[in-house]
């Protein structure tokens, strides 16, 4: 199914933010469809995943032998995982600077300066030279340029999925709201078939020598040409006016932490089962298979692109899953079946091929049901002028708690003390989102 169609399943025109209250009378956004709003969301979520999933690649295949020589390949690929944490520790920091950036300048200043240093930090790992060339200094370039991708990712926060959440049909929400999830899949199948085609294609030798700047060359190109397209979208007459009227504005980041700050831990935690699943079929299997299996890396990519296509059609279908019997009733749903998922991971991922291919399938296909409602499952609970800077920094802390140390923690704990502890760490996941809608339900009722 190609993202047109999928968009254009009930893309009926937007009503008239009037009739919603807080417009302008005579404002008339009709013509201004949700799938219009999707397709830029779309895009600026898949440019982000891709530019990820690129740079999570690398920290396993590339990083270990250009930055960090002088280790064994676990601990090269350990240290990578960390500096590959940087980015989600950056991305809090990157949306209240810009936000605040936004406030005084402008939503399309924010965007550029955005724009630009997600730009240098990318071009800046693709022309970086490694630990022989420049010693210790490579590492902390590296560093550098990682945390400066993460200020730029937080400053690229555009309002559009919640714009696209508020202006849904009221039956159809959970069907728009897997549309921005879609980048995952899409960024990770790009990601990993052009490191699958550089990997079987080149030496060894060359592969780590030059091959695999390219794919950092096409992240830059991809990440540009998104961001500003993005910018051009929310810069116009239409969009300004419409995000105007959805209050979907920069607001005190002090202000909202003190009065809606129980409602970000909500709203992280809520999407921690998901998360933490996210890297533990992606970045992780990949360093384990390179470590401990004798499974060929070009054909694990391959397995992980189908599971990347299974994903994506868990994606959708999560979205009429939820338009059936609610986003929290099947989020909450997918996290039982996380927590009964993590009791064969062991299993799986020591079962030889055939086991660690279904792992990568079938968590998959898991991951795909349970992220596609995991974004703003809760983020109504903001009251309507904190909503934007609250969705943004409650996407930013459940990367950070849920994603940021997934892979270094599972490889970390698998490597020491057995894959046992990969299941905990997941089971961990699962009950903390269990536990954060419970308590989201109890306070609802009050």
């Amino acid at each position: 199914m190609t993202t047109s169609s999928i968009i254009s399943q009930g893309a009926q025109p937007l009503p008239n933010p009037a009739d919603h209250g807080g417009a302008r009378q005579g404002d008339d956004h009709s013509h201004i469809a949700p799938g219009e709003i999707a397709v830029g969301v779309v895009i600026g979520r898949a440019s982000e995943y891709f530019d990820f999933f690129v740079y999570g690649i690398a920290s396993v295949l590339v990083f270990p032998a250009v930055f960090f020589p002088f280790e064994q390949h676990l601990e090269g690929v350990l240290y990578s995982f960390l500096i590959f944490s940087f980015a989600f520790i950056a991305r809090p920091f990157g949306t209240v600077i810009s936000m605040m950036i936004q406030r005084r300048f402008g939503r399309e200043a924010k965007l550029t300066l955005a724009l630009f240093v997600l730009g240098t930090s990318t071009a800046g790992i693709a022309f970086l030279p490694g630990y022989s060339s420049l010693g210790f200094t490579a590492i902390v370039l590296l560093s550098v340029f990682r945390f400066g991708q993460g200020l730029a990712l937080g400053g690229s926060w555009d309002g559009l999925p919640s714009l696209l959440a508020l202006n849904a049909p009221a039956n159809r929400r959970g069907w728009y709201a897997m549309l921005g999830q879609l980048g995952a899949p899409i960024g990770f199948f790009i990601a990993s078939a052009l490191f699958a085609y550089l990997y079987s294609s080149l030496p060894s030798e060359d592969f780590l020598d030059w091959g695999w700047r390219y794919s950092f060359y096409v992240a830059f190109a991809i990440n540009v040409v998104a961001l500003f397209a993005r910018l051009r979208l929310v810069a116009t007459d239409e969009y300004s006016r419409l995000l105007e009227e959805r209050e979907l504005e920069p607001t005190s980041v002090t202000e909202l932490v003190s009065s809606q700050g129980s409602n970000i831990l909500i709203g992280a935690f809520a999407a921690l089962a998901s998360y933490a699943l996210f890297h533990l079929i992606t970045v992780f299997p990949l360093s384990w298979i390179t470590l401990y299996s004798d499974q060929s890396v070009t054909e694990f990519l391959v397995i992980q692109m189908i599971g990347a296509a299974f994903g994506a059609a868990g994606i959708v279908a999560s979205g009429l899953l939820a338009d059936r019997i609610g986003r929290r009733f099947t989020l909450g749903g997918l996290a039982a079946v996380i927590a009964a998922f993590s009791g064969f991971a062991p299993t799986l991922l020591d079962g030889g091929r055939v086991g660690q291919d279904i792992f990568i399938l079938l968590g998959f296909v898991i991951l795909g049901l349970s992220y596609g409602q995991a974004a703003g499952a809760v983020t109504s609970n903001f009251a309507p002028k904190y909503r934007y800077v609250g969705a943004a920094l409650t996407a930013d802390v459940a990367w950070l708690i849920g994603a940021a140390f997934a892979p270094l923690v599972a490889l970390g704990l698998s490597a020491h003390f057995g894959l046992a502890y990969v299941s905990v760490y997941l089971l961990s996941g699962a009950i903390a989102t269990l536990a954060a809608l419970g308590l989201n339900r109890a306070l609802a009722r009050d």
